[in-house]
């Protein structure tokens, strides 16, 4: 071969095709197509969710701004550094630090945000070592007895929802009430689920065992819910939705919120749909009404069936789907635990 074919052969495989590249004007059309997808993703994520995800990223821009750090470097050992910039951040109440929840869920949002927007290539485990930082902190913070945030949600359970009951007032705002608590619960759901329920999404069972709700927008998993009559007839959130249906006179409009504000003033149904916050805001309301040994959230309804179906008996199976956690939830699990002392109890058959 003659040195002038070498440099052509040379040349040649210099511009031939490497697997996975593409010519300029493909490669510009793909990472088009990549932000397009990026932001379609983001656009029917839970507004609550993006919400959290902007703040944790917030956070950590303050923090790499103190710490004179670049915000992309996203690493084990800059993890580690915002761990403990965290730690020592005031909490929602003055005197009050960050909850570990809180800092937990902020190195959550600082990697998903720095794969998904900013398209950094993350190991799985980037951040393994902050949160070993952090499960050491709450154990001396358990051992000293400090306390940090608001804790864990109770569970709004059965007995309280009959104490909630007889004090909810005989209008409008009542029936409303009554069937957003009883839907709730009876769908482990968040409150996000709630406040974007549909008309079209809760329709009657062709057989006629009750209701069935399918929850579109959800943080985890869209899912079908079986809502079946209760035994009791003034929690059973079938009569209480058909009695909210036929009182509000909504119905004629499949695309209108199931759950929806009243008139501030003539306490007429209105037709913009409550916020997730409204929806926590009514069970809050409910429970200081009733004056409970607890003070509910709107994440009570979802803990409390998790805790009333253990109770009864059932498999953590049922509750995963109703409440749409993933296989084997550590989480339910850990709500269900909660309540398992007086169920499984080293005393039994002793004393």
């Amino acid at each position: 071969m003659t040195n002038t074919e070498a440099t052509v052969t040379e040349r040649a495989e210099e511009t031939a095709t490497v697997p996975g590249q593409f010519d300029p004007a493909t490669e510009a059309r793909l990472d088009q197509i990549d932000r397009d997808a990026t932001r379609h993703v983001d656009d029917n994520r839970p507004q609550k969710t993006k919400n959290g995800y902007a703040a944790d990223w917030k956070a950590w821009q303050r923090f790499c701004a103190e710490t004179g750090l670049p915000e992309l470097a996203v690493r084990s050992g800059t993890l580690v550094l915002f761990t403990e910039w965290c730690w020592i951040q005031p909490g929602y109440r003055p005197g009050l630090f960050l909850a570990p929840a809180t800092i937990d869920r902020r190195l959550a949002g600082v990697v998903v945000t720095a794969r998904r927007q900013h398209k950094l290539t993350l190991a799985a485990d980037v951040a393994e070592e902050a949160r070993a930082l952090l499960k050491a902190k709450v154990r001396a913070m358990e051992k000293a007895g400090e306390t940090r945030g608001r804790g864990p949600a109770p569970a709004l359970l059965v007995r309280h929802m009959e104490l909630i009951v007889p004090t909810l007032p005989d209008n409008l705002q009542g029936i409303r009430d009554l069937s957003i608590m009883t839907m709730h619960f009876a769908i482990a759901g968040r409150e996000h689920e709630l406040a974007w329920l549909r008309e079209r999404h809760i329709s009657e069972d062709p057989e006629g065992r009750g209701l069935i709700a399918d929850i579109r927008i959800s943080k985890n998993f869209p899912r079908v819910v079986q809502v079946p009559y209760g035994s009791r007839a003034h929690l059973c959130p079938v009569r209480a939705y058909r009695r909210w249906k036929e009182a509000s006179g909504i119905g004629d409009d499949p695309d209108g919120f199931a759950y929806r504000r009243l008139n501030s003033r003539w306490h007429t149904v209105t037709d913009e749909g409550l916020s997730p916050e409204a929806i926590g805001d009514v069970i809050t309301r409910l429970g200081e009404r009733a004056d409970l040994d607890i003070r509910p959230t709107g994440h009570s309804p979802r803990r409390g069936l998790v805790t009333e179906s253990a109770r009864a008996g059932n498999d953590d199976r049922q509750a995963e789907k109703q409440g749409g956690w993933a296989k084997g939830s550590k989480v339910m699990r850990r709500y269900r635990e909660d309540d398992d002392g007086f169920k499984e109890n080293a005393l039994h058959g002793v004393l």
